[in-house]
């Protein structure tokens, strides 16, 4: 039994009073757990805690002979979360995103934290969160694009996740590969490093989460960005 921050990623029902509760642990890595009495009228767990990106602090069972563990106790890390619009679209895409990138394995307490953290900037940087995070979230994975950006080499290939010198079926154009050349090289900051248009904005999101299907094995079908681009307008 070991205590642990964890992000909630998702959450399934389990039988008549529990759900079992994909977690990113900042101990253990990515966890599923089942949950007991959160589901009907005397739930002693309210279900509040468990909505996506919700930061728990947790006392949990770990047995590496199984993969679905309990919890002991768990507790909100930090009082409740901003609720509007944005906030609600970026935090569902950030949740997709781990839920469908991460696989359960050693822990990445690097990439937790810079999660947590980023999470208190919904509102402060939306715009530009998106675009950095898809970035952080491929750097800690292994899967970052390669920066060799130069006047030479000025097309950013999706396929081989680098620039390069001619144009082909999944480079972009050289405007948003020299967008992208900029995002990279300021990758954790959240400060937007170049005036974007909404287009262009769209645009390089929808190519970055094609860049996970084709690095990320088993990266399935994305959904969340498509409410960002209605919200954030």
């Amino acid at each position: 039994m070991l205590s642990t921050p964890g992000l909630v990623l998702h959450t399934s029902p389990y039988s008549e009073s529990s759900v079992v509760v994909k977690v990113f642990t900042r101990q253990l890595g990515l966890r599923s757990y089942i949950i007991k009495g959160v589901r009907g009228p005397r739930g002693r767990v309210k279900q509040n805690l468990l909505q996506p990106l919700s930061s728990l602090d947790m006392v949990v069972y770990d047995n590496d002979k199984t993969d679905l563990n309990y919890v002991k106790e768990l507790s909100a890390r930090f009082p409740s979360t901003e609720a509007n619009p944005v906030a609600n679209s970026l935090r569902f895409f950030m949740t997709e995103l781990l839920y469908k990138a991460l696989r359960e394995s050693e822990p990445m307490p690097a990439l937790y934290d810079y999660v947590e953290n980023a999470s208190s900037h919904l509102s402060t940087h939306a715009a530009h969160l998106p675009i950095s995070f898809l970035l952080t979230v491929a750097h800690h994975l292994g899967i970052e694009p390669l920066d060799n950006y130069s006047a030479r080499e000025p097309y950013f290939c999706l396929e081989e996740g680098r620039f390069v010198a001619a144009p082909n079926e999944t480079s972009l154009s050289p405007n948003l590969s020299a967008v992208l050349h900029e995002y990279l090289s300021g990758i954790q900051s959240f400060t937007c490093p170049v005036s974007l248009s909404l287009q262009s904005r769209r645009d390089l999101i929808d190519a970055l989460i094609s860049y996970y299907h084709l690095h990320l094995s088993g990266f399935s079908r994305f959904h969340s960005h498509e409410i960002l681009h209605t919200i954030l307008k």
